[in-house]
């Protein structure tokens, strides 16, 4: 063992021991793919994967049957024996890893009782016939490619190794049913609606797709458990959707035959809609009730096409309106549209299109222009769910059961809209062109993703009921013990919405505001998002970029935040005041005795005096001498005579410091949650005047469990208070001990009747990550 640091060897992560050490040994090492800098390096590469795809719905089986065409790129320097491809779908097979590794959520059951919910889930999972049913694996000239199905994934094995810069184009023929989304969770599927007899359907996973190669991993093959989102490559699509004439199909990319599918009127109102000041009805409610009723026999194709996206996704019903505004800004010249059915009015028709267009504006500004020709926010049974230019948004208006006319919707239901549109067309930016690998890391689109719509929402209005991003929101999960790093895989994280977003989010935040500097910040997060859109970056590039553009040291930060689960807990023990001590025994004799007689008296003191307790002294004068007469604190000759020996031996800058009258204040700090902090100071003075200073998170360098700071301050700058954390800035989980002196804090005593209580209930965002 000699020269091993055994330190380091049983605490990898440097959580008890130096914070401020840097990150080399736990971030991989650059090279010329991925650069110290944390940008791509000079041979950076990643793959290309081209699709063209028929695919049919059928409406009365619910069934999805397609076909489709790869053509696939080896940019990587390697040579590929055999390719990796996603089958999303089979997670929802009776036998999937995912569905039987799935354990019962104890935290929403309470003893001998399971909510409808999930007992619902589990019978229709173990019945559904899930999964796809694959009829043709072939080369380009139709001759059967050999493959092995592995729970989600398929490795076709190639007829010959694919070498560097060569292409390969096979054919996949499947088919499979859409699972009702209600019933399963997860990010797509069907709605049933019993009361005109319609279906909406929101397809997504839904064609074998290419897993990413990377430099970083390989293939990126971990099996979809249903948490742990997606790693995919960039490519082109054309995509012919095949429905029922009367349904209505919005889709990634640009609609190629308009003609074909839109009445003229239609096509009018589109081409209106680019240059409107407002959303334009491209259909009508009265055009979408009218297709309720209607139950054509014939069908149309819709053929989109895509270019450089990574995913493709698209929905269909006749129950949609549709509605589009067009937005031109910058390098962005995008067509805004909502698709929805009637009983989402009187909410969508107002805010959808409207919050799409303000969330391209606001994600511009902190990261690059949006670069596709749509953005489109579709209102189904999925509650929120993102993919390239198209996401699914789920809140709706409540329906009165007696009169289907009033429609009313509560603060909640419109906020938590606003807010889900803003997350999903954010996500837009990240991961659908910040091309993060979500399989493995769901903080770098997630977290990211949160801490823009955070600040999005603040630009809607004043007092927007933002639900994360303010350090005060993460406090309780911070205290928690039900915690794991931010740095966890997605499918190990235990509270995956205070995990994933709201403690990266709220992280990111706190550098903003408190650590960087609004523009330092702002400055060194669009270098990251201009680096590597439209590449895979890995969460050291992201901690590399913040610090290269910035040109601060947050490794600190990182380790703290991301590595650890520390929370902020910082005392202020104590405040201690000084004056300087002059060394004059003139000036500090009276001085020390009027310290001595301001301290309290003993109780022996007081007791012998109630009593009358008597003293030899006093019945014997004659005992009495020279010390009897004069205290310790009175001043001899000899005393004066030391002072002016000890002056002579001062230079002039020594006496000069003797004679100041600064009052000296020193801070006395304990770290008792682990997690190294800025000391951000509110001083109070008995004249009134308040000061506020900032001291950087380096004052723990040396000790990361104990600091103290003095301050001088003017003769008449008497200190009255101390408030540590003044604005709740760091995420501090105990304020008591952010007082000089302390406060009684102020609080509510909650009465309630003891019974069962359960927790039903999940955060939106929290339940749809969950329940893939």
């Amino acid at each position: 063992m000699a020269g091993v640091n055994l330190a380091m060897a049983s605490d990898p992560l440097n959580v008890t021991g130096d914070k401020f050490r840097q990150l080399d040994e736990l971030l991989p090492t650059p090279n010329a793919y991925r650069t110290a800098s944390g940008a791509p390096g000079h041979a950076y590469w990643q793959q290309q994967a081209d699709y063209d795809i028929q695919v049919s719905l059928d409406d009365d089986k619910q069934l999805i049957t397609a076909s489709e065409t790869v053509t696939y790129t080896n940019n990587s320097p390697d040579t590929l024996r055999y390719l990796w491809l996603q089958l999303d779908q089979n997670r929802f097979k009776p036998d999937s890893m995912g569905n039987l590794a799935t354990p019962v959520d104890l935290e929403s059951i309470a003893p001998d009782t399971i909510p409808f919910g999930v007992f619902r889930r589990q019978v229709v999972a173990d019945e559904f016939p899930g999964g796809y049913q694959i009829s043709r694996v072939a080369d380009s000239k139709g001759r059967e490619l050999a493959h092995t199905i592995v729970d989600t994934g398929m490795r076709i094995d190639l007829p010959k190794p694919l070498k560097s810069g060569e292409q390969v184009r096979f054919q996949i023929d499947w088919s499979y049913k859409v699972i009702e989304q209600k019933a399963l969770g997860g990010r797509s599927g069907y709605e049933y609606f019993e009361r005109d007899d319609n279906y909406l359907y929101e397809i997504a996973q839904w064609f074998p797709r290419m897993a990413a190669y990377n430099d970083v991993s390989g293939w990126q093959n971990k099996p979809f458990l249903g948490r742990g989102e997606f790693a995919l490559e960039f490519g082109n699509y054309r995509v012919a959707i095949n429905v029922p004439a009367d349904h209505v199909v919005a889709a990634t990319g640009v609609l190629q035959n308009p003609e074909e599918v839109l009445t003229r009127e239609q096509r009018a109102r589109l081409k209106k809609a680019r240059t409107a000041q407002k959303p334009v009805m491209i259909i009508t409610k009265e055009e979408a009730l009218k297709n309720e009723k209607s139950r054509s026999k014939k069908r149309k194709t819709w053929i989109f096409e895509a270019e450089n996206v990574r995913d493709f996704s698209w929905a269909s019903s006749r129950k949609f309106l549709w509605d589009a505004q067009g937005y031109k800004k910058g390098g962005t010249d995008t067509l805004a549209m909502s698709f929805y059915p009637e009983e989402g009015m009187p909410l969508w028709d107002k805010y959808s299109t409207e919050t799409i267009i303000h969330t391209m504006d606001v994600y511009n500004r902190y990261s690059f222009d949006y670069p596709y020709p749509v953005s489109i926010s579709v209102n189904g049974p999925v509650g929120g769910m993102e993919y390239p230019m198209i996401t699914f948004n789920g809140p709706r208006p409540e329906i009165d059961d007696e009169d289907r006319s009033k429609r009313t919707y509560s603060r909640t239901t419109k906020y938590g809209l606003i807010s889900v549109i803003i997350h999903e067309v954010g996500h837009n930016y990240f991961p659908m062109i910040v091309n993060s690998d979500e399989r493995q890391w769901t903080w770098m689109d997630e977290g990211l993703n949160t801490f823009l719509q955070f600040l999005a929402e603040q630009e809607w209005e004043e007092k927007y009921p933002s639900r994360r991003g303010d350090a005060r929101k993460i406090v309780d999960y911070m205290k928690s013990d039900n915690q794991v790093p931010i740095m966890t895989n997605s499918e190990s994280i235990l509270q995956f919405g205070n995990n994933a977003y709201g403690k990266p989010a709220t992280a990111l935040n706190i550098l903003r505001e408190s650590i960087m500097g609004r523009e330092l910040f702002d400055f060194a997060f669009r270098e990251y998002a201009q680096r590597w859109k439209f590449k895979r970056p890995m969460p050291a590039d992201f901690f590399r970029t913040m610090e290269d553009a910035s040109g601060m040291d947050l490794d600190w930060f990182w380790r703290g935040w991301f590595y650890t689960t520390d929370h902020v807990d910082i005392s202020l023990d104590q405040v201690r005041h000084y004056t300087v001590g002059t060394k004059n025994p003139d000036i500090e004799g009276p001085w020390k005795r009027e310290q001595h007689n301001s301290e309290p008296e003993s109780i022996t003191a007081i007791e012998n005096r109630a009593r009358k307790l008597p003293r030899i002294v006093d019945a014997k004068p004659e005992l009495a001498d020279f010390y009897n007469k004069h205290d310790e604190f009175d001043v001899s000759n000899a005393d004066r005579n030391s002072y002016r020996d000890m002056l002579a031996g001062l230079e002039d800058w020594e006496r000069d410091m003797l004679s100041v009258e600064s009052n000296v204040y020193v801070l006395d700090f304990s770290n008792i949650g682990g997690l190294v902090m800025p000391l951000f100071l509110r001083l109070e003075y008995e004249d009134g005047t308040v000061e506020d200073l900032r001291i950087p998170a380096e004052i723990w360098a040396k000790n990361s469990r104990k600091t103290s700071k003095m301050l001088v301050r003017n003769k008449n700058k008497i200190l009255k208070s101390v408030i540590l954390d003044p604005h709740w800035e760091t995420a501090d989980v105990n304020v008591e001990n952010n007082y000089y002196p302390r406060r009684i804090i102020k609080s509510r005593l909650e009465l309630f009747k003891e019974e069962k209580r359960r927790n039903l209930m999940k955060d939106w965002d929290t339940e749809l990550k969950e329940e893939g």
